[in-house]
C-alpha cells in the first residue's frame, strides 16, 4: 500500500520505521527471528543496535522532508500574501463586517464602490461613498481593489518568488 504524503513514506513507516507487513508475514518472520535468537544472543544484540539505528535514520530523514516541506509552503503562502497599496482616486470595495447574522451565500460580503480621497501611514484610509458624498476612515485590511473595466493595478503586480507550478516541480 502506498500513500503520497509530503514526507514521502507512508503513516505506519514514519510511526513505527518500517514498511506494513501482513499478518502471515509477520508470523512467520516472528518465527525465524525467535529461532535465530536462540542461537546467538551476541549476533541478535548487534542486529537490535542496527536496527535502532535504521529507524533513528528514519526518523532523520522524516525530520528533514517535513523542513524542507515547510519551507516550500511557508515561501508559496507568503508569495501569495500580496501587500495592499492604494492611491487617492482609486476606488475599493469595502468589506461589510455586519453581514455574520444574516447566513446567505448568495449575498455579497462586500460593499461600495467607494473613492478613496486620502491615504494615511499605518494602514488607515479615508474613503467616500459615491452615492451620499460621506467620508470616513477605514482600516487598509478591510479593503479590496474594485475590479471595473480595466484590470486593477493591485492584481498586476508580478510576483517575486516561484509560483506554485514552479514549486510542485522542484
Amino acid at each position: 500500500m502506498t500513500y503520497r504524503t509530503p514526507l514521502g513514506m507512508s503513516p505506519y513507516q514514519i510511526v513505527f520505521g518500517k514498511a506494513c507487513q501482513l499478518l502471515v508475514e509477520i508470523e512467520h518472520h516472528a518465527y525465524w527471528v525467535v529461532k535465530r535468537c536462540n542461537l546467538a544472543f551476541d549476533q541478535a544484540s548487534k542486529e537490535r543496535k542496527l536496527q535502532l539505528q535504521e529507524l533513528q535514520e528514519l526518523r532523520f530523514e522524516a525530520y528533514e522532508n517535513s523542513k524542507g516541506y515547510k519551507e516550500k509552503v511557508k515561501c508559496f503562502h507568503d508569495n501569495m500574501i500580496l501587500r495592499k497599496e492604494f492611491k487617492v482616486g482609486q476606488k475599493v470595495l469595502l468589506f461589510n463586517s455586519r453581514l455574520k447574522l444574516i447566513a446567505s451565500k448568495l449575498r455579497s460580503k462586500w460593499d461600495g464602490p467607494f473613492v478613496i480621497t486620502n491615504v494615511f501611514p499605518y494602514d488607515a484610509v479615508e474613503i467616500r461613498n459615491e452615492a451620499t458624498n460621506k467620508t470616513f476612515k477605514v482600516n487598509r485590511h478591510q479593503l479590496k481593489c474594485y475590479k471595473y473595466g480595466k484590470v486593477c493595478p493591485c492584481e498586476n503586480r508580478p510576483r517575486l518568488a516561484p509560483t506554485l507550478q514552479n514549486l510542485r516541480d522542484t
